[in-house]
């Protein structure tokens, strides 16, 4: 069985040869480039500076011998511009960071430093204000907030609109060249298309662009959700509008070339409530979603990814009315996220991508072997009858000791023999 046809049996809910395993195919099933660069070194692949993935995150590239090593199934498609507008090309320069690693970034990345604190600038515009820093003691970037005084009389909802628009000819020729370049391979294809993110306040700020408008402040946002509905409800009318679009022209691209692919990464769960309440989620969220999802799955044979850290157990009903196939991280250590509650529940309806092992006690602060015991537990639970995607409760950060990570992938190795 390839790697495309394991996968393809869990979304489909049927049981595979092997537990489904993913390493990098999203921005939220990643791992650190620190941690890259130390497994690389312990499983005597060459040395070499690791390439940047997700700038924001510093996320590093997982190459194909490593990926040899995780045994991953996935293979992730992401966009030209990374979060900052800083275009993913061919040339590519060496920057040393706090921490000591030298790391490979896009030529045009460009920062700027203040008392060893690293600022990123949108596009690698340094004649504008920055968009995210690195403290000097930080292994990623934080975004910097521009949010300018709002005024609700002059409250425009095409200013929130600034980064969703239909795709150029350009466009779409590169995603049909890289989809088309990863689905060469016998990995399934998870695809990040632009567009499709509702209210993801990871891209509230909107770090790309060098003078954002409209509601660009977390907190600011969070607020709109109750005293400013109408202009949301608006907001996604339109956002949902262009992506359809979009989606669309890229289908007839690409069609069965992608497997799933990544809506949104919305966090709808704190570690012990949620965010709103599913009568909320209803009627200011579902609606938008549905409507994607619903053509997704009348058009393609895509599945559909919906990243959402925290006690979500309340509102994986509502998740399920609005379309998703996948549920990610999966976040075990939350209030009530019991896997076998979850498995029992939801196991025929939703696809668990994560929750392999708690990132935030276990793999960083437990023994390797509490991750072995950890990660062979979740496997037997979540992975009966398919529906489950390995991968740890989000990335893997830098400060993880490695050799819990190596428990946790040699565990894995013995249990896919």
């Amino acid at each position: 069985m390839t790697s495309r046809e394991r996968v393809r049996r869990v979304l489909d809910h049927r049981s595979a040869d092997k537990i489904a395993v993913d390493f990098g195919g999203t921005a939220v099933t990643g791992i650190h480039c620190l941690i890259v660069e130390k497994l690389r070194e312990h499983y005597g692949l060459e040395r070499r500076p690791v390439k940047i993935l997700d700038s924001f995150q510093m996320l590093g590239v997982i190459d194909d011998d490593l990926k040899e090593v995780l045994q991953t199934d996935v293979v992730g498609v992401y966009g030209q511009r990374d979060i900052f507008g800083v275009l993913q090309g061919e040339r590519w320069k060496e920057v040393k960071f706090g921490w000591g690693q030298t790391v490979l970034l896009p030529e045009d990345f460009r920062m700027t430093e203040s008392n060893g604190d690293r600022f990123i600038h949108p596009s690698g515009d340094t004649s504008v204000p920055p968009s995210g820093v690195m403290p000097s003691s930080g292994y990623f970037f934080n975004a910097i907030e521009r949010q300018g005084e709002l005024d609700d009389n002059d409250l425009h909802v095409e200013d929130n609109l600034e980064e969703f628009q239909p795709l150029s000819d350009q466009d779409l020729d590169y995603w049909e060249k890289t989809i088309r370049r990863a689905a060469a391979g016998d990995r399934a294809v998870m695809a990040s298309f632009p567009g499709t993110a509702l209210g993801d306040v990871a891209l509230v700020p909107a770090m790309h662009l060098r003078a954002p408008k409209g509601i660009r402040g977390v907190t600011e946002w969070y607020l709109s959700t109750v005293m400013r509905t109408d202009y949301i409800h608006r907001m996604f009318e339109r956002q949902v509008e262009i992506a359809l679009g979009n989606l669309a022209r890229l289908n007839a691209r690409v069609g069965d070339l992608v497997d799933a692919v990544y809506i949104c990464g919305t966090d709808f769960g704190t570690q012990d409530s949620q965010f709103c309440s599913g009568e909320t989620f209803d009627e200011l969220w579902l609606p938008y979603y549905k409507k994607m999802n619903d053509w997704i799955h009348a058009n393609t044979r895509w599945k559909t990814f919906k990243h959402s850290c925290g006690a979500m157990l309340p509102l994986i009903p509502n998740m399920i009315e609005a379309g998703f196939d996948i549920l990610n991280p999966v976040q075990i250590s939350a209030k009530d996220m019991d896997p076998k509650i979850l498995k029992e529940r939801f196991g025929d309806k939703l696809t668990f991508w994560g929750g392999g092992v708690d990132t935030q006690m276990v793999l960083s602060q437990g023994t390797p072997q509490q991750v072995a015991r950890q990660v062979e537990e979740q496997c037997h639970i979540l992975g009966e009858n398919g529906g489950f995607v390995f991968n740890t409760v989000h990335n893997i950060q830098a400060n993880t000791p490695l050799e819990n990570v190596v428990a946790m992938i040699e565990t894995l190795r013995k249990l896919r023999v």
